[in-house]
């Protein structure tokens, strides 16, 4: 296959990016017709690579594949909300808007993540993966300012229900698709494949 046709990828060298690839591939259409099959249109198929960089947040994708749920802090003394820890992940402090820490809150999640809120639907738009119907909840953390939304992977949701953070360790994603959330006492064998404790 020639780099022409190649699906689109990206490195980093020297700190710069090296773009490789076709990013956008064209399909023949094909014909739409009724059930008489008079012609009404035609598909208008499009392959297109988007490149997202995390920058400050990779550090937050590349720990759940390890297990690890990393949240960030405020370090600036002179800050009014000194000290506050941010999850979701915050590159920096919406009050001093300095450069947050990153800190690790996989214990804290194990111990108090709690549901704050819920939501069950059957349909989330287009290029949903997730399986339905899609128990979106929001997780609160003793500590923690901020509300996380995820998904429930086992179990009913509820609000209070004590909550256990699994992560995609088998073939991650590296997106929030490799952080859900079971009901605190589910037993390993209960969770999701590729997923673990």
């Amino acid at each position: 296959m020639s780099v022409k046709n190649e699906p689109g990828g990206v490195k980093v060298l020297n700190g710069g990016y090296k773009i490789s690839g076709c990013f956008h591939r064209i399909s023949p259409s094909r014909p739409v017709r009724d059930q008489d099959g008079r012609l009404m249109g035609v598909t208008n198929p499009r392959d297109i690579t988007h490149i997202h960089m995390y920058g400050g947040e990779a550090v937050f994708f590349e720990s759940l594949p390890e297990g690890r749920l990393m949240a960030s802090r405020c370090g600036n003394s002179g800050c009014e909300t000194a000290g506050s820890i941010y999850m979701p992940f915050r590159t920096h402090c919406p009050d001093c808007l300095g450069r947050n820490t990153p800190v690790d809150i996989t214990d804290l999640a194990r111990k108090t993540a709690t549901v704050y809120s819920f939501m069950t639907t059957e349909r989330t738009g287009a290029f949903n993966t997730l399986k339905v119907p899609i128990k979106f909840i929001n997780i609160a953390f003793d500590g923690v300012c901020t509300i996380l939304m995820g998904y429930l992977s086992v179990g009913e949701p509820a609000i209070g229900l004590r909550l256990k953070p699994i992560f995609r360790t088998k073939d991650p994603t590296f997106t929030i698709l490799d952080l859900s959330w079971v009901p605190s006492g589910t037993p390993e064998p209960d969770l999701p494949d590729g997923f673990s404790y």
